[in-house]
């Protein structure tokens, strides 16, 4: 019973068939093997993956690519607020050479009410 597809003992299909048969046969349950494993993996980094998200989700973490986007709007509400704090300054210090030239060309007038009359 030596058919030289698997047996150890059975070398009477010519030199070396038993050991080739053998050599296949383990070849063949490694490369299996390689396979599952690769899907075990795979299925492990999916399901760490998850766990992670859910975790994540719990202790209410940013993304980063909504952190960074949040940055970028505080970044140009600082820049609009810096440039409208520079019109505001302008324009104050506008009102002020106005409010003065006005005075300069216009005298406050004296209050009747408050004063003493000469009669």
């Amino acid at each position: 019973m030596s058919s030289g597809t698997g047996s150890a003992g059975g070398s009477a299909g010519g030199p070396g068939g038993g050991k080739r048969g053998l050599f296949d046969d383990l070849a063949g349950m490694a490369g299996g093997a390689f396979s599952v494993l690769a899907g075990a993996r795979q299925e492990a980094e999916a399901m760490g993956r998850a766990q992670l998200d859910a975790m994540v989700q719990r202790l209410d973490l940013v993304k980063r690519e909504d952190l960074d986007a949040a940055l970028e709007v505080a970044r140009r509400a600082r820049e609009q607020a810096e440039a409208l704090e520079a019109r505001v300054v302008a324009l104050e210090a506008r009102l002020a050479e106005i409010e003065a030239r006005t005075a300069r060309t216009h005298p406050p007038e004296s209050d009747p009410v408050g004063t003493p009359s000469g009669d």
